[in-house]
């Protein structure tokens, strides 16, 4: 097939299919004329055809015609969003990378990929990259070159492999070369911390046995005391759904726990474990490095009462998948998002804190927390619109 025809026929399914979930469409014309004459699904084909045509006829060298396509290609999904990929026969055929990593979750936007969450302990937070950094070059490859799934390929690997990362300081500005060697981290457990006023439950992440760990630190503890569920830390993106319900479920949940979303498919309801006891009043620690299944649950609780306190999380309540195509290749696609319990679409407005809470180092978050639950609820602060991770 030519390749003008191959990417027209691979395009059309992608801009118009692929992006619906995520792209907000202008209000169909409330006119007869307009119903009865339904926008032309092939408009800007041949604009395609006659780009591609240019190329390979006048451009000053010899174009290779195959990165052409994937660039092509690329750049459509990531217009979609930041974390759709094109993946090549090639790149099919690449084996695992190996179970080590970087200890880094990143969202490419553009020619830089933002730090979003950095695991402590990890090999990045001994090389001193926090969230917020923009990471510019991996081992003096430009981010702008790489997809996605490139991206995230290249931040794992076999244990002691060295990688070094170009990036920009969130603190100072400053281009800094960090030198580090990937690293199996091993997985956190569930810790708790205790005052008389409260508790306090950190949760490294939303992984399978979460839940039943968070119930047994707290079989023996009064619920007449104020609970802090600390999410902050919720660095990974493979959180459990039946995770999220049950825990849901144990803090007094009953019923919806949020919504999946997908594009021509009837919505899925995440429906509350079984129900526990609740605790007199509940707080919610989430921040920046606070993604995906831990913003249902946030959500949800903030529904049902609990007081929201820290920054805005960056909306990756999603959902993505694998899609084959006929050439041989793949596409790595955001095909669908978790509503919030309120409905809200959490992919864009993230969860927004009824208080915003910035806590160094030195403070002690248990009673922070505690101190803002003897205040009345402030003014809601308002959601906005848009992908959060920008």
């Amino acid at each position: 097939m030519h390749a003008r025809t191959w990417l027209s026929v691979l395009s059309l399914p992608m801009v118009g299919a692929f992006t619906y979930p995520l792209v907000q469409h202008p209000a169909t014309p409330s006119s007869a004329a307009a119903k009865q004459t339904p926008p032309d699904p092939l408009a800007g084909t041949t604009d395609i055809e006659d780009v591609l045509s240019l190329v390979q006829r006048d451009y000053v060298d010899p174009p290779d015609m195959s990165k052409v396509l994937a660039g092509g290609i690329q750049a459509a999904l990531e217009r979609a969003h930041p974390m759709n990929a094109y993946l090549s026969p090639e790149d099919l055929r690449l084996p695992p990378p190996g179970p080590a990593s970087a200890g880094l979750v990143v969202i490419k936007r553009g020619i830089y990929a933002l730090v979003l969450a950095v695991t402590p302990g990890g090999p990045a937070a001994k090389a001193g990259i926090q969230p917020g950094d923009v990471i510019r070059k991996v081992d003096g490859d430009s981010v702008g070159l790489l997809s996605a799934w490139t991206l995230e390929r290249r931040l794992r690997g076999t244990p002691g492999t060295a990688l070094d990362l170009y990036r920009y300081s969130n603190l100072t500005g400053d281009l800094l070369k960090s030198s580090l060697k990937l690293a199996v981290i091993p997985r956190d457990p569930v810790t708790i911390q205790k005052s008389p006023g409260g508790v306090r439950v950190v949760l490294p992440d939303l992984g399978p046995g979460r839940a039943k760990e968070v119930e047994a630190l707290l079989a023996g503890v009064d619920r007449k005391q104020s609970l802090v569920l600390d999410l902050r830390q919720c660095v990974s993106l493979e959180g459990s759904a039946a995770e999220t319900a049950a825990l849901a479920g144990f803090l007094g949940v009953k019923g919806r726990v949020g919504t999946l979303q997908e594009h021509d498919r009837p919505d899925r309801p995440l429906e509350a474990g079984p129900l526990g006891v609740p605790f007199a009043k509940v707080a919610v620690l989430v921040g920046r490095s606070t993604l995906g299944m831990p913003e249902v649950l946030a959500a949800c609780l903030k529904q049902h009462g609990a007081r929201i306190l820290g920054e805005r999380t960056p909306g990756l309540a999603i959902l993505r998948k694998r899609f084959p195509l006929r050439q041989g290749g793949a596409v790595e696609l955001v095909c669908g998002r978790w509503l919030g319990d309120g409905g809200e679409k959490l992919d864009r407005t993230g969860v927004v804190p009824n208080q915003t809470l910035k806590l160094g180092e030195a403070d002690d978050p248990l009673a922070k927390a505690l101190d803002a639950l003897k205040t009345p609820m402030p003014t809601p602060i308002p959601a906005g619109d848009g992908h959060q991770a920008a």
